[in-house]
C-alpha cells in the first residue's frame, strides 16, 4: 500500500518543488526536510512524478525558443554535420550531449545510497552548505565570451548535475555557478544550465514513470502538486534569471548556510 498524501501537503509539497526546482537552494534537499517534518519518508511514485513533471514543463515553456533552435540544429546536422556543427547551435546540442552523459553515469551510480541518505539529517545540512559555499564562489568569477563549452568543460559541469542528485546539492545552484567559474556570464549560465537539465530531468521522470505501477496512484492530490509546482516554477524561474542577471546569485547563500548548519544542529540533536 502507497503512503497517503493529503491535499494540504500536495499544496505545501508543490510549492516547494516549483520553489527549490530552480531556485540554487534544491529541491530534493527540501522536499527532504518537508518530509522530515510531515514524517511521510516514503511519497508515493506517482506523486513524485507528477511534481517533477510540473516543473520540467515549466522549464520547456520558459526555455521553449532555445528548444526549437536546438531541435533545428540537430536536424540540421542530421542533413549536414560539418555545416551545422560548425554554428553556435550544433555546438551547444554536442556540449549538452557531452554533459548529459557523466550526469547519467554519476546519477545511476548514486541512486541506491541517495534514497538512505535522503533520511538522514546531517548529510541534508552538509548538502545544503556546500551548495550555499558553491553560490558564494561566484561572487569571484569573471565572466568572458565564452558561449558554448568545449568537451572538458561539459563533462565537468555535467558531473556537477549529477552529484545534484544528493539531498540538499542544488543543480541550478551547481551548474550556475561551475559555468561562470569557467568564464560563462551569469544569463548565459543560466540558460546553458536548464537547457543541459532538460535530457536529465525528462529522462528520470519518464524513467520513474515507466516503473511497475508508478502511475497506479495517480489521484486528486498528485494533479493539485503537478499544477501548483508548474505555476510556482515558473515564477521562480523569472527570479532566478533576474538575480543572475543582476550578479546577485550568491544571495541565496545567505539562506543556505544558515539552513544546512540548522539542519546539521537538527540532526545531531536527534535520537
Amino acid at each position: 500500500m502507497q503512503p497517503h498524501v493529503s491535499i494540504f501537503e500536495a499544496l505545501v509539497l508543490g510549492v516547494v518543488q516549483g520553489i527549490t526546482e530552480f531556485l540554487p537552494i534544491s529541491s530534493d534537499g527540501h522536499l527532504a526536510i518537508t518530509a522530515m517534518l510531515f514524517g511521510t519518508h516514503d511519497m508515493p511514485l506517482a506523486f513524485v512524478v507528477m511534481l517533477h513533471a510540473g516543473t520540467l514543463l515549466a522549464t520547456l515553456i520558459m526555455f521553449r525558443k532555445d528548444v526549437a533552435e536546438l531541435l533545428t540544429a540537430v536536424f540540421h546536422a542530421l542533413r549536414a554535420p560539418k555545416q551545422a556543427l560548425g554554428t553556435d547551435d550544433g555546438r551547444m546540442v554536442l556540449s549538452i550531449i557531452a554533459g548529459t552523459i557523466p550526469t547519467g553515469i554519476v546519477g545511476l551510480l548514486l541512486e541506491e545510497p541517495v534514497e538512505a541518505w535522503s533520511s538522514i539529517k546531517w548529510i541534508v545540512g552538509l548538502c545544503l552548505f556546500a551548495s550555499g559555499l558553491a553560490l558564494v564562489v561566484t561572487l569571484y568569477a569573471r565572466s568572458t565570451d565564452v558561449k558554448v563549452f568545449g568537451f572538458r568543460h561539459s563533462v565537468l559541469v555535467g558531473i556537477a548535475q549529477g552529484m545534484a542528485v544528493l539531498p540538499g546539492l542544488s543543480r541550478s545552484g551547481s551548474t550556475i555557478a561551475l559555468a561562470m567559474v569557467f568564464g560563462m556570464a551569469g544569463p548565459q549560465a543560466f540558460r546553458y544550465s536548464f537547457l543541459l537539465s532538460l535530457p536529465a530531468v525528462g529522462g528520470a521522470v519518464l524513467l520513474k514513470a515507466l516503473r511497475h505501477g508508478a502511475l497506479s496512484g495517480l489521484g486528486v492530490q498528485a494533479a493539485i502538486g503537478a499544477v501548483v509546482s508548474f505555476f510556482v516554477g515558473m515564477g521562480a524561474l523569472y527570479a532566478l534569471r533576474a538575480a543572475v542577471s543582476r550578479g546577485k546569485l550568491w544571495i541565496f547563500a545567505a539562506y543556505l548556510i544558515p539552513l544546512g548548519v540548522g539542519v546539521m544542529i537538527w540532526g545531531a540533536m536527534s535520537p
